[in-house]
């Protein structure tokens, strides 16, 4: 029996889940939600959606009226905690754009509320889903990088601009996300530093988000950063560089993990090879070091379209009745709980800020 579908929000992200489910073998996509009905036609042409999908711009005004096993919300971030509370409480199942929700207390709420209604919450960080990221972690966890030394990454891009939040809580999220899975452990403190140009306070032109420490009320009135510098530190002492912007048109999707006998580096910009292995270490005589063991390796990862994958395991944890761990609220709330850390940093100008313990 195929799992029918309602996506909750059709932007860009929204789209392509639509697509997904739309396609699957064994799901039955049976409303499509937006407040744009122009979008909603434009969609149902360019996807060639079958009749019998329902489209509204009201999710409350049909939500009783179809039949229905799981939801997917991919609407604005600060909707997300009332749309999944209520889904989950009229027994659906719900998969969740990232961030799962803006507040740690949420998601874990949220979580114990999925396994109180004995209904599945996934979280779509597609990046744990990739090929290569899975690759990656069995290659870091092999130790032929030797001792780890640092990690580092950049992601910029000339857009797409939130209104929503801001370039650390729109981008960060999934270079943290890589790291936390290669590694297999979570950061203990961060530091953030960032500055505004599009999104600001008249009068702040290129304002440093250090400026904002004694000016709190800018900060309440949405002064989105749209560059941010952050440092991860962790248990045994790896930091993690990470570069985030969304308003450079040099774009940037690349991470890497720097070790004793080479750098494991995952490229999306690079499609014949997004995954590679520069192996090269020191050999010392006396007071100099000198280069050895240069070489590059592909790694090789199989072909998949990582959004697929997730939607091909939130169906299969439904069939199941199982959570997908790599991708659960549980994991989902230790992210937003890093990306609060990391927003305290921002606003207080890049003071370092111990990442509390979440109770499980």
């Amino acid at each position: 029996m195929k799992t029918k579908i309602a996506v909750l929000g059709a932007g860009r992200w929204g789209t392509h889940l639509v697509r997904n489910f739309a396609s699957h073998p064994d799901a039955q996509l049976v409303a499509v939600v937006d407040s744009s009905r122009e979008r909603l036609t434009q969609l149902k042409e360019r996807l060639k959606l079958n009749d019998t999908v329902v489209l509204a711009d009201n999710w409350q005004s049909i939500r009783s009226q179809i039949e229905c096993d799981a939801v997917v919300i991919a609407t604005p971030a600060v909707t997300h905690y009332s749309l999944i509370q209520d889904a989950l409480q009229q027994g659906f199942h719900v998969l969740a754009e990232k961030p799962l929700t803006l507040d740690a207390a949420e998601c874990q709420q949220l979580s114990d509320l999925a396994r109180q209604q004995q209904r599945q919450l996934m979280v779509d960080h597609t990046y744990l889903f990739h090929p290569a990221v899975e690759q990656g972690k069995a290659v870091v966890q092999s130790g032929c990088l030797g001792e780890l030394r640092y990690g580092y990454a950049a992601r910029t891009n000339l857009g797409p601009v939130r209104q929503d939040v801001d370039a650390l809580w729109d981008l960060a999220i999934h270079d943290i996300a890589i790291f936390n899975t290669w590694l297999g452990e979570q950061p203990v403190q961060v530091q953030a530093t960032g500055r505004v140009w599009l999104q600001r306070q008249e009068g702040s032109v290129g304002a440093s988000l250090t400026d904002n420490v004694t000016k709190p009320a800018l900060l309440e009135e949405q002064d989105l950063a749209d560059f941010v510098y952050i440092i991860l530190t962790y248990p045994t002492g790896f930091q993690a560089y990470i570069h985030l912007c969304w308003l450079n048109p040099d774009k940037q999707r690349r991470l890497g993990v720097v070790g004793s006998q080479g750098t494991l580096i995952f490229d999306e910009m690079q499609n014949d090879a997004p995954l590679t292995l520069q192996h090269g270490y020191f050999e010392q005589s006396g007071d100099l070091f000198t280069p050895a063991g240069l070489r590059r390796e592909v790694i090789e990862i199989k072909a998949s379209e990582p959004l697929a994958v997730v939607c091909d395991r939130f169906l299969q944890s439904i069939r199941d009745n199982q959570p997908v761990s790599v991708s659960s609220g549980w994991v989902a709330a230790q992210l937003v709980n890093i990306l609060s850390c990391l927003s305290q940093s921002l606003q207080q100008g890049g003071t370092p800020i111990k990442v509390p313990q979440l109770a499980e």
